[in-house]
């Protein structure tokens, strides 16, 4: 199991290096935000009296977007291209099976979300950001939320009927969380009006939760968007199991 597991790993993982959409959207774009706010807004407080500088505040946003490019537009598409292909029908009479492929897509674009975070940790410490508060914690978090966001592909990928529907579908998901969650435009300057509206958004309750523990604020301040995530990653997890379509 481990051996087909690396050896479909490898393939899979070449053949989206190959596409370099992930590499622009989850690696580059990511830094290129560190790097643009860092020379906007420097190391500076965020706002007059304020304990942290804006680049600080924004690092556990600014982490995120990996996690949103693989688990809400890439994996579905990966996954209905392969269905409308017949190439999951095909794995069910081989050694691999269906399980094992979606397995790898998972992991594959979770290497894109944990290279990115390193990537993003690298550049922001260029610019003098320091963790706050606790990296277990924090990358607990994140593969939480990371867990989270591929819940949601995995629904949309697993019950689109084809990849023109999943592409969609994964646009109205993927752009307004993008935007308005806080991962690039910052929460904090948002009018309270589109606050209430991306406060609808999980990913917005998953920054605020990594934006909490790297700013070393109490864990009691962000139970609620802990199990938010965990209901989401529940919730639709379960529904991508049960309206499945292998072909």
């Amino acid at each position: 199991m481990r051996n087909r597991f690396y050896t479909i790993f490898k393939t899979e993982l070449k053949l989206s290096l190959r596409g370099v959409d992930m590499i622009i959207f989850a690696l580059c774009m990511p830094v290129a935000a560190v790097v643009l706010l860092g020379m906007i807004y420097g190391s500076g407080p965020a706002y007059p009296g304020a304990e942290y500088s804006f680049l600080e505040q924004s690092f556990g946003a600014v982490s995120t977007i990996a996690i949103c490019a693989g688990g809400v537009m890439g994996l579905p598409l990966v996954i209905s291209d392969y269905r409308q292909k017949k190439i999951l029908k095909r794995c069910k009479v081989t050694p691999a099976g269906p399980v094992l492929l979606l397995m790898v897509q998972a992991g594959v674009y979770a290497g894109y979300s944990l290279a990115s975070l390193i990537l993003v940790g690298l550049a922001s410490a260029f610019f003098g950001v320091r963790m706050q508060g606790s990296w277990a914690l924090f990358l607990a978090s994140y593969i939480l939320v990371m867990i989270s966001m591929f819940s949601i592909g995995m629904l949309v990928g697993g019950a689109a009927p084809d990849v023109k529907t999943a592409g969609i579908a994964a646009s109205i998901l993927y752009f307004p969380m993008l935007i308005l969650s806080g991962a690039t435009l910052p929460y904090e300057v948002m009018p309270p009006a589109l606050q209430k509206a991306a406060d609808l958004l999980p990913l917005t309750q998953g920054i605020k939760l990594l934006k909490a523990i790297s700013l070393g604020q109490p864990v009691e301040s962000v139970w609620m968007p802990f199990f938010l995530m965990i209901a989401v990653a529940v919730l639709c997890g379960g529904a991508a199991i049960r309206f499945f379509r292998w072909e």
